[in-house]
């Protein structure tokens, strides 16, 4: 028995592209084994753990449960993305001031929703923060340090949009 094979096109990190999926290829799957990006990662396989977030036409999604084939037309963005110019984000450029990791395992997830986060609102507070980044777990507990590297990632944003550093 053949499982039915389906090509896609869509946008993966500001390049159009065509993959050929399963239909219960899941993005991660589609992601690690035909673009070789390993930042979205399995974790729990359950959506509950934030390591596979993606973004999907601006909106964070998991993809562990997110199948490949709704990409079909779609515009995707993963970690990989955010240096892309050879220059870290201001995110990741905060967590690793900030020591916001240990292990690393859950940074990407938590990268790519801060990052989210501070496309939608410039300056949030310690409870918008931990509100927005709920649904991403660090087994490492570095939460108090994740919290203040979004904070340092607003003020960074802040002062490249003003031009100052």
């Amino acid at each position: 028995m053949s499982t039915a094979v389906r090509t896609i096109n869509f946008t993966l990190n500001g390049t159009p592209v065509t993959a050929d999926v399963k239909a219960h290829h899941n993005v991660v799957e589609m992601l690690q084994t035909q673009f070789a990006l390993t930042g979205a990662r399995e974790s729990c396989g359950q959506g509950l753990c934030g390591c596979c977030t993606v973004l999907v036409d601006g909106r964070a999604v998991s993809g562990c449960l997110y199948l490949a084939v709704f990409l079909d037309g779609a515009d995707v963005v993963t970690v990989e993305s955010l240096a892309a110019s050879g220059r870290l984000d201001p995110v990741q450029e905060a967590f690793i001031e900030c020591g916001a990791f240990q292990c690393g395992y859950c940074t990407p997830g938590f990268i790519l929703m801060a990052k989210a986060l501070l496309e939608q609102t410039n300056d949030p507070d310690d409870e918008q923060i931990r509100d927005y980044l709920a649904g991403n777990l660090c087994r490492c507990a570095a939460y108090p340090e994740i919290v203040n590297a979004v904070k340092l990632a607003a003020r960074k944003n802040k002062a490249g949009s003003t031009g100052s550093s």
